[in-house]
């Protein structure tokens, strides 16, 4: 399948089966997300792999959203190696891990994996629970799995705005 099509097909599964994503395409995923670019290659990500009943029930005191994923990817940053715009003002920490994010989502895709990006939880309350290290600043979560007997996109999944409304010369 071409990029474009994989682009459009792929959606936020809100509803998965019980089977487990294979360790092969786990590990494939993951390294969709190790060879994304980050500013000045410093690769700050951090991607924590949530799949025990005990990591899955912390992520679950946090966010009602896991819908039954049995893996869910923590993606963070380490505030302590990002690259600074000048200004000094913006860190590249937060749009490098989306980057990471992003390559992993529709690396599952190619590889008849689903996900959802979720980002309805709090991220203190997240990153006390998982104890991760202070310097590290927790961005989404990225549910991974199979989607369940009526798994779909919603409804307006393939609504989008024309290029002339999102995109404008300068």
């Amino acid at each position: 399948m071409d990029f474009i099509e994989l682009a459009a097909q792929r959606y936020s599964c809100k509803k998965y089966s019980d089977q487990p994503v294979e360790q092969e395409k786990l590990n494939l995923i993951l390294e969709a997300g190790r060879l994304a670019p980050t500013a000045k290659n410093l690769q700050e990500q951090r991607v924590y792999i949530a799949r025990s009943a005990d990591a899955l029930a912390k992520i679950d005191q946090v966010t009602p959203c896991r819908y039954g994923a049995g893996t869910v990817l923590v993606v963070a940053y380490d505030a302590n190696n990002t690259y600074t715009y000048p200004g000094e003002k913006y860190s590249g920490g937060v749009e490098d891990a989306t980057i990471v994010a992003t390559h992993m989502m529709l690396a599952a895709k190619s590889v008849g994996v689903e996900s959802c990006w979720l980002n309805k939880f709090n991220p203190d309350e997240l990153h006390a629970v998982l104890g991760l290290p202070e310097n590290e600043k927790i961005v989404m979560l990225l549910d991974l799995g199979y989607p369940a007997e009526g798994a779909g996109p919603l409804p307006n999944h393939s609504s989008r705005k024309p290029l002339a409304e999102t995109v404008k010369e300068l």
